[in-house]
């Protein structure tokens, strides 16, 4: 007899011959012929003596055998099927939770995935290329002062800073100066170099403005003045505000300070400058070393991924900001400000993603609050689960959460679904970067009332409605 997950075959006695085959919750008994040798002349009175003393026919002794065996082997498939089949032990508030949909069965304390699904996964779009190229000049740069900064508040902050920087120093005419980057902490602090590429970066910019690594001797810092700076600034408000600052001091420091942390582009937006379009998704890429670690990490997700393609979902889901935010209701039926880990379980869940899904976190370390993610969905990890161990000292064990920050960004932006349990400019620049890349899926969470959702219902707006400011510079 031979067997494989759909079908089964075999025969009886080189008599009988049968084909049951699996589809989808079926069982088809497609073949099955019966060839007993012709009993010959001689044979004939004894074989009817025979028959009258047994008194059953040979031909219902062989379909007694054939029936017992088909309910065997029925037995053994439907019994592998069930084991094949997602049986994860969930916890928590989950008992209490049932669906009675095609996608999800929740019933018992356990998780079932009825279909077969590997989930509502989204090929990715590499339809739009950078407008920017063709509008940019390379006319010599002049220089007469110089412009500097500092990175702060994480990468979703660095983006706009130096986009913001770059515009200042375009329409000053000045030289831009390498910025350090500062954490949180008091006294965290690190050089540019150390998780971004420098050469890229002035390299990127060489046609646009000049930038040197660090300022000249005879300048001075204390002698800067200060200047505040609204994020996406316009080349009006530089004119206005920044440029007779900037000739009555020949040398200024900008400080970027967001009114909004919304990305949308407006109907009052003039068509957004070249030179921010090649800084914000140009000039910055990590240094090589962090690179590779982050390489490294997406690699190692996608082998856990081999069941689904290779593709895995990043959530941006930190329990110290889900405490500081108090999720709440934003107006709209079913969506609230942040979700916590059992909503965004039951909401990819009820979307239709299998319980092997794998799901990065961008979580630092381990909390008892995810364990309800991991027993839905148990190849769920966070950083220190995936990293190498080599590189851990370094990026994932030091006082900084710096690095920790820049690797979960762009592992958010690489992933095949980014889904933003937190709303902020973390989820507003991924978006950006991942439109870069051609990742259009991205799921914002909401409560769903039926017992299963389509994906496509959730992507961001961003996406949908084609209105993040990235869409301006990809064409």
């Amino acid at each position: 007899m031979n067997s494989d997950n759909n079908t089964l075959k075999g025969s009886f006695c080189q008599s009988f011959n049968y084909k049951v085959i699996k589809r989808g919750t079926d069982i088809i008994f497609e073949e099955a012929t019966l060839s007993l040798p012709a009993p010959t002349t001689q044979h004939n009175t004894s074989l009817s003596r025979e028959k009258e003393e047994m008194g059953v026919d040979l031909r219902q002794v062989v379909a007694g055998i054939l029936t017992i065996t088909m309910f065997v082997m029925l037995g053994q498939m439907l019994h592998r099927d069930y084991y094949d089949s997602l049986q994860e032990k969930a916890q928590g508030d989950a008992h209490d939770i049932e669906f009675e949909g095609s996608r999800v069965s929740v019933k018992d304390s356990l998780v079932g995935a009825v279909e077969g699904s590997k989930g509502p996964w989204m090929d990715d779009n590499n339809d739009l290329n950078p407008c920017w190229p063709t509008l940019l000049s390379d006319e010599a740069v002049s220089s007469k002062g110089y412009v500097t900064f500092s990175l702060t508040n994480g990468p979703e902050y660095h983006i706009s800073q130096i986009t913001d920087a770059v515009m200042v120093a375009k329409h000053l005419g000045a030289t831009i100066v390498l910025p350090d980057i500062r954490g949180s902490k008091p006294g965290d602090e690190r050089n540019f170099e150390d998780i971004y590429d420098a050469d890229k970066l002035i390299k990127s910019l060489k046609n646009v403005i000049k930038v040197v690594k660090q300022l000249p001797e005879e300048v001075s810092l204390r002698d800067m003045a200060i200047v505040k700076v609204p994020t996406r600034v316009t080349e009006d408000y530089i004119n206005e505000n920044i440029d007779p600052i900037f000739k009555s001091k020949g040398n200024i420091r900008v400080a970027t300070y967001f009114p909004s942390v919304n990305l949308r582009k407006s109907s009052q937006d003039r068509e957004t400058d070249p030179v921010a379009c090649l800084a914000m998704f140009g000039s910055l890429e990590l240094q090589p070393e962090l690179n590779a670690v982050v390489e490294s990490m997406v690699e190692r997700l996608r082998t856990h991924s081999r069941k689904s393609g290779g593709r895995f979902i990043a959530v941006d889901l930190r329990i110290d900001l889900l405490e500081k935010k108090h999720c709440h209701s934003t107006g709209v039926v079913g969506s609230k400000t942040c979700y916590n880990a059992q909503e965004i379980a039951l909401f990819l869940r009820k979307l239709g993603f299998a319980g092997d899904t794998t799901i990065y976190l961008t979580q630092p370390r381990w909390d008892s609050s995810l364990n309800i993610l991991k027993d839905i969905f148990p190849k769920t990890f966070t950083k220190d689960a995936i990293m190498p161990a080599s590189k851990k000292s370094k990026y994932l064990e030091s006082e900084s959460s710096e690095y920790e920050n820049v690797i979960d960004f762009y592992i958010s932006s690489r992933s095949d679904v980014f889904v933003p349990a937190i709303s902020g400019l973390f989820y507003a620049n991924v978006v950006g970067k991942r439109i870069a890349l051609g990742k259009p899926q991205v799921l914002v969470p909401a409560e769903i009332s039926e017992t299963s959702g389509l994906a496509t219902d959730f992507i961001s707006p961003y996406i949908s409605k084609k209105n993040h400011l990235a869409y301006s510079c990809f064409c």
